[in-house]
């Protein structure tokens, strides 16, 4: 498990925000209400748990640094 700053990646973010998957999902509307993850699959949502708590983004201490 990592702890402190996760490693930027351009490359990843524009791929997850333009992919195909995700305008179909949102444009018809198939995305699962928050929480739903813990019924989906219970072991990643654990995982994702305790790696958003122990790590930070770069961008949000940036953030935070410079009052955005």
């Amino acid at each position: 498990m990592k702890f402190g700053i996760r490693t930027p990646s351009i490359k990843r973010s524009l791929a997850a925000r333009t992919s195909v998957k995700r305008i179909v999902r949102h444009n018809l509307g198939l995305k699962a209400p928050r929480g739903m993850g813990w019924v989906t699959n219970p072991k990643r949502a654990a995982y994702n748990r305790i790696y958003d708590r122990t790590t930070v983004s770069l961008w949000g201490l940036l953030r935070k640094m410079f009052g955005g």
